[in-house]
């Protein structure tokens, strides 16, 4: 009977040890569902300044809808942060002048855009390294800021943004944009839902991972998104000024 609780108890232990340490790789992976990302991980969502919202950008430099989101925001007035991914910003390292020329801010959003839940270690730094060095030698200066593709982050993936030295940032609102039913209406819709003071916004400059012609249901919310920061007294910017 000792004999069998023992092994009981050596079997208990280690699945314990186990599930800890899957929990331990994969836990902040939990942040990319909206509800727990506003939990224990809201230091993630990129929180700032009550009087601000933080305006951001995924998966280009696209020669095609960037150069049409850059020319709006500079009809709006406004700045915003582009997480760049590496591959997009080699093939198109002109865009990526056109939008620091512009005044906007560029951050990491990884080399490929591939989900880091079920990628090693080695691949995951492996990809963040080589994105933060094309765009560091482009820009001349290595960006600030981290977004996991899809908005997934490992254990990994956060060790290796520390010791890069770079600060994770995923978001508070989404406009989903992507979708092949978006539109301008229901991008702003979307945004306003989970739309506070302090509030980082995701939207997508390219639509490269996206359905086809999809940045354009962006491109039309700009506007009324502006306004409705106007009628709120809401400053609208990168993340730069974010004060986070």
């Amino acid at each position: 009977m000792r004999g069998s609780r023992s092994a009981r108890h050596l079997r208990t232990g280690a699945v314990t040890a186990a599930s800890l340490g899957v929990f331990l790789r994969y836990g902040p992976a939990l942040s990319s569902i909206a509800a727990i990302r506003r939990g224990p991980y809201r230091y993630l969502l990129g929180e700032g300044r009550d009087d601000h919202l933080a305006l951001t950008f995924d998966d280009g430099p696209d020669p095609l809808s960037t150069p049409l989101i850059l020319n709006e925001l500079d009809r709006l007035s406004l700045t915003a942060t582009f997480f760049m991914l590496g591959s997009m910003a080699e093939a198109n390292p002109s865009v990526v002048h056109e939008v620091l020329s512009a005044g906007h801010e560029v951050a990491v959003h990884g080399n490929w855009h591939r989900n880091h839940l079920f990628r090693s270690a080695r691949t995951i730094r492996y990809d963040i390294e080589r994105a933060v060095g094309t765009l560091g030698a482009i820009c001349g200066t290595t960006p600030t800021y981290f977004r996991p593709p899809y908005g997934v982050a490992t254990r990994p993936t956060l060790l290796t943004a520390s010791q890069l030295a770079l600060k994770p940032v995923l978001w508070g609102a989404w406009g989903r944009d992507w979708r092949r039913l978006a539109t301008p209406t229901s991008v702003l819709h979307d945004v306003k839902k989970d739309l506070r003071p302090g509030t980082t916004i995701l939207l997508h400059d390219a639509d490269c991972t996206s359905y086809p012609g999809s940045f354009r249901a962006t491109l039309g919310a700009l506007r009324p998104l502006a306004e409705l920061c106007e009628e709120n007294r809401l400053q609208l910017g990168p993340l730069r000024e974010h004060g986070f």
